[in-house]
């Protein structure tokens, strides 16, 4: 959630913090969370990764209308002690990490417009609290993220914000995960998407691939458009394992002297899940 100003706006914090203001959203903002959420919740069984599911239940996220965060973090700490705290926009990473680092969540405050249900630049509430905070009640995933935090107050001071950039996309964002019932969905971006929910998981067009970090943190993404290749964990666990477990320095040293790679290549290397056609970027080129 990267912002440029270096200093945050009028009426916040020092850590760009603002408060919700939960009781001025209007009968039509709360409309639109019951919109989308009913959307989602129809499609997201059999699609979504069940901690994602079991995390809906265990923050009491079904109750209609957009969620009262004070209310919300009382459930969210006593599962994890994570928070979830209200900016006024993208913020600074620096001020990203720093919060994710102390188990709190960055959730912008405004819901998208009606005739924005399906596509929208910059992320809501609905995307951020609907897409990312059920699975931050589990604790293996709650742990990742916080270790991604502090993972990226070293990338700052190495100048590798871009590779580390990347691993948070494909995976908090846009990751697949491989489950006994077949590949789920436990990215904030394609559980939050009503199409992409279905393009992810069932379209011919994308690649998915077997998750490796450094493949990950050279491989550019779309920010425009459904993605061209999707990354499969294996669980929760080996994720958290990967990140604590490996010393990043030497990674971000090795990947200095490699090509990026465009977000449709496939690599001899590549465990492949599904070669995609692409047809869909083509399409849209």
């Amino acid at each position: 959630m990267a912002a440029s100003a270096s200093s945050p706006p009028p009426g916040a914090s020092p850590d760009w913090t603002v408060p919700q203001h939960w009781d001025r959203y209007t009968a039509a903002e709360h409309a639109t969370w019951d919109l989308l959420f009913a959307r989602q919740l129809e499609l997201l069984p059999g699609r979504a990764v069940p901690e994602f599911l079991a995390g809906l239940d265990v923050l009491r996220l079904s109750q209609p209308g957009i969620p009262d965060f004070a209310e919300l973090n009382a459930r969210l700490s006593r599962a994890t002690g994570w928070q979830v705290v209200a900016v006024p926009g993208l913020v600074p990473d620096a001020v990203f990490f720093d919060h994710l680092a102390h188990r709190r969540f960055v959730a912008g405050r405004f819901i998208r417009r009606r005739d924005q249900l399906d596509y929208l630049e910059e992320p809501d509430i609905f995307h951020d609290v609907f897409g990312h905070v059920p699975l931050l009640a589990n604790p293996v995933f709650a742990d990742y993220l916080e270790a991604y935090g502090r993972g990226g107050l070293r990338a700052e001071g190495l100048g590798v914000l871009a590779n580390l950039a990347r691993l948070y996309w494909y995976t908090v964002e846009f990751g697949l995960i491989d489950t006994a019932e077949g590949l789920r969905l436990y990215g904030a971006g394609i559980l939050s998407s009503h199409g992409e929910s279905r393009f992810a998981l069932e379209s011919a067009s994308p690649n998915r691939l077997a998750f490796d970090l450094s493949r990950v943190m050279r491989t550019r993404y779309r920010i425009d458009d459904y993605q061209q290749s999707y990354f499969v964990i294996d669980s929760f666990e080996a994720l958290l394992a990967a990140t604590l477990r490996t010393d990043f320095a030497p990674i971000y040293a090795s990947l200095a002297g490699k090509p990026e790679l465009d977000p449709a290549d496939v690599l001899a290397s590549d465990r492949l899940y599904t070669r995609g056609t692409q047809a869909h970027a083509r399409s849209n080129q």
